[in-house]
């Protein structure tokens, strides 16, 4: 468990949008977390290929292959 301080206006807004929704906070503050979680972990999965880049594949072969897909 975590407990986390919350300065009043993020509170009171996070108050508000659960009782205009009818869920609770706890529902926002972890929807809110995975959503920024992912970026995070997207972020640094980019920067650590952008330190140890692997097999690149020219553009032009992409587009091809994904023209030769669609037909």
């Amino acid at each position: 468990m975590i407990a986390v301080r919350l300065p009043k206006e993020i509170e009171s807004r996070l108050d508000n949008l659960a009782k205009l929704t009818g869920r609770t906070k706890t529902f926002y503050v972890r929807e809110a977390i995975l959503d920024h979680l992912e970026d995070l972990e997207d972020i640094y999965i980019a920067e650590k290929r952008l330190k140890t880049p692997g097999a690149t594949i020219p553009l032009e072969s992409l587009i091809e292959e994904e023209n030769n897909v669609a037909r």
